[in-house]
């Protein structure tokens, strides 16, 4: 009877040793799993979600919403119960997390804090983002709607995504550009860093500025020949013979 009992509890077990192993891949820092147990907010906000969810799926949505809000309290990540999420996700740090209750979220994938898979609109439905698996989302960053964000794509740190990401992009700026095509090999990197991450636009706005202060110095050097000029015609100028 007791094998029995231990028995139906052993997926259970194996999905709680999955969600610690994550966080000794993901975060440098952390040393023993007593330390994740105990520690650690990312890992408490999805057990605390893991149940809220399971509630809600099973039509006690008042229980699972007082669920979640404890975790609420406890961790500083507001997850929906509604909000599907899948195997070996983890958050890094935390704070400010907010995560819609349409949201889909696929395997490993990684949220830094500040994050909020938010929706656009207030009519019921699906209005809040589809995460593939693999993806990486930098800190403060928002993505926004009933929108997908491809397998192994990465959203840089406070970028503001409006629009679908694809697959082994990396986004970044206000609105969120994809700026590197890179292979979905679903390496973790470290809040979305990539070789290139700067917005496109700010290297616009840069060249435009580099182009201007080019234009002023010729526009100097032309006054200064002009001056010169002037100068020497009036110097040419003969004295009147009275």
């Amino acid at each position: 009877m007791l094998s029995d009992c231990f028995a139906s509890y052993k997926p259970l077990f194996s999905r709680i040793k999955e969600e610690i192993a994550v966080v000794f891949e993901r975060d440098p820092a952390a040393r023993n799993t007593w330390e994740v147990i105990t520690c650690y907010p990312g890992f408490h906000a999805m057990m605390t979600h893991r149940l809220a969810h399971w509630l809600w799926a099973a039509g006690l949505n008042w229980l699972a919403r007082f669920v979640s809000h404890l975790g609420r309290w406890l961790t500083g990540i507001e997850i929906h119960p509604g909000a599907t999420i899948g195997r070996r996700f983890f958050i890094d740090h935390g704070m400010g997390v907010v995560i819609g209750e349409t949201a889909e979220i696929g395997d490993d994938c990684t949220l830094y804090h500040g994050v909020t898979l938010g929706g656009t609109s207030w009519n019921k439905g699906k209005r809040h983002p589809t995460l593939g698996n693999g993806v990486v989302i930098g800190a403060g960053a928002k993505v926004l709607g009933p929108i997908v964000v491809g397998d192994h794509a990465k959203i840089g740190s406070n970028a503001v995504v409006v629009k679908a990401v694809p697959p082994g992009a990396t986004a970044v700026g206000i609105p969120a550009r994809v700026v590197e095509a890179l292979e979905p090999n679903g390496r973790f990197a470290a809040y979305a860093v990539t070789r290139d991450e700067n917005d496109p636009l700010t290297g616009a706005i840069n060249e435009l500025l580099a182009h201007s202060a080019e234009t002023d110095t010729r526009i100097d050097a032309l006054a200064a020949e002009l001056k010169r000029l002037r100068a020497q015609s009036v110097s040419n100028v003969p004295e009147r013979q009275d």
